[in-house]
């Protein structure tokens, strides 16, 4: 009797602690997904946010002026941001490292193997002085242009901490909130997978009980790397289907929680 008044117990509690771990990581969410979109294209503003806006997702889009459009944009863009989208620092120039194959791109003028600290950090702060005179905002996050971290052996973010909650990278994994590297963060990078692909990888971060970021650059085209309008709509229409169990949020806001959460862990 004994014995089973104290499985009974463990039991009860291990219930609690499972409610309780998620309530205390996403929101009372199985999981959190966030939806990035790379580089201010065009089709992000024709194609994404109207498809999330239809369903009243919140997306972090990281913003560059590699195309040279961008002041035409900033009335669109600042209408995101209004409307609940977290606008990302993502350089002014999109510095990459070039030099290498896959890196044909790189124009020698923006090739970060040329960069200093002190030009990629100006660089940097130019876009959040930037950003700021868009949408107001002083919290914001910052991905790494090509997923390129270093200035030489320096992490050129070491600089930049102050400046952003957290940054992310491009390295693929479904991660728990204890485990989330803020300042590299995982991301799945989207490129010809259908919906039913895109939509296993929410269900791997269910099952997880993880944080799982999306990667996008092209949607229906505007890059070589591309997702398909289907692929995408059916990502999103899964994602509002199943809300009940997925925090979907914007980069910004899962970095401030997850930092909460790692705090008080170690303290």
């Amino acid at each position: 009797m004994k014995t089973r008044i104290a499985l009974l117990g463990f039991f009860i509690t291990l219930a609690f602690n499972t409610y309780a771990q998620y309530n205390a990581l996403w929101k009372g969410k199985k999981c959190a997904v966030v939806l990035t979109y790379d580089d201010a294209l065009a089709v992000h503003l024709t194609n994404a946010i109207p498809a999330l806006d239809s369903l009243g997702l919140k997306a972090t889009f990281y913003i560059a002026d590699i195309s040279g459009d961008l002041q035409t944009q900033i009335p669109a863009w600042r209408s995101a941001a209004v409307n609940g989208h977290e606008l990302g620092n993502h350089t002014l120039t999109h510095p990459c490292e070039g030099g290498r194959p896959g890196r044909e791109f790189v124009r020698p003028e923006f090739d970060l193997t040329t960069y200093s600290l002190r030009r990629m950090t100006a660089d940097i702060r130019a876009m959040n002085t930037l950003l700021y005179a868009i949408d107001g905002k002083t919290r914001r996050t910052f991905a790494y242009p090509c997923g390129d971290t270093r200035i030489g052996d320096t992490p050129y973010i070491n600089e930049m901490k102050n400046a952003f909650i957290g940054a992310r990278g491009v390295s693929p994994g479904i991660t728990g909130a204890d485990k989330v590297d803020l300042y590299n963060t995982n991301s799945f990078l989207v490129n010809g997978q259908s919906g039913e692909e895109l939509i296993a990888q929410v269900k791997q971060a269910e099952a997880k009980q993880g944080l799982l970021v999306f990667l996008f650059h092209g949607v229906g085209g505007g890059h070589g790397l591309n997702v398909s309008l289907p692929a995408h709509r059916q990502l999103l229409r899964y994602l509002k289907q199943h809300e009940n169990n997925i925090w979907i949020a914007p980069m910004v806001d899962v970095a401030v929680l997850v930092k909460e959460l790692q705090t008080k862990r170690q303290n």
